[in-house]
């Protein structure tokens, strides 16, 4: 699964991985329900809440349910087909946050990015909900799948990362369904690394600038 992460691009990563008219946004420790910023086209950017309202929900609140949508079986989950079918979305991200249970069963967090120093952008979808008086929420969901074999050793879930400009765009824009379909895949090996980081995380309201410093590592989690 994916239940936080973080938003903090470089200079460099916002000049040469960015395009369009990006919201002036950092956050480095988003939470479900929590605005962030996505792209519903090439150059289309907005800031949605994390976690999807289906359209047709009767209230619109967005509890933080559905901050994830299982790659499998998305085209006919009630939930996610119609947005899966019309409305997909990139959501950047400069890492995520995975969590691992010691022996004592504490949990203590990892930040994991890619290896290369780029940043990361997930596969989503999003949804617009009306309200009877006109008002809208918009919101969404990150796709997930089977962990790869970096990410195994601390979930058996991962994000779907569309590493390359040219599966960011089919996944935004193929009119054929099949296309963004076999998109919905674990990264390949080797893309990402991770190391650990501050137990502050473990607090959502957490937002220290040390949010991405490694912290030394406890010789009983492997």
């Amino acid at each position: 699964m994916c239940g936080r992460y973080s938003f903090k691009p470089t200079p460099q990563q916002h000049s040469e991985e960015l395009t369009g008219s990006v919201p002036e946004f950092m956050n480095m420790n988003i939470a479900p329900t929590q605005p962030a910023p996505v792209c519903t086209g090439t150059h289309e950017w907005a800031l949605f809440e994390w976690g999807l309202v289906p359209f047709w929900s009767k209230d619109g609140k967005n509890q933080g349910k559905l901050i994830n949508a299982r790659a499998e079986g998305i085209a006919e989950k009630p939930s996610f087909r119609e947005a899966f079918k019309r409305r997909r979305c990139l959501v950047p991200a400069d890492s995520f946050y995975e969590w691992r249970t010691l022996p004592n069963r504490k949990k203590v967090p990892y930040r994991i990015l890619r290896s290369d120093g780029q940043l990361l952008f997930f596969a989503g979808i999003w949804e617009r909900w009306r309200n009877l008086d006109g008002s809208e929420k918009y919101t969404f969901s990150i796709i997930t799948t089977d962990a790869n074999a970096d990410v195994e050793p601390l979930h058996d879930r991962m994000p779907v990362v569309l590493v390359d400009r040219d599966s960011r765009e089919q996944w935004l824009n193929a009119d054929d369904p099949e296309v963004p379909a076999s998109l919905l895949r674990p990264a390949p090996d080797g893309l990402l690394r991770f190391y650990r980081v501050t137990d502050q995380l473990n607090t959502a309201t957490f937002h220290g600038v040390d949010a991405h410093e490694p912290v030394p590592e406890d010789g009983s989690l492997f």
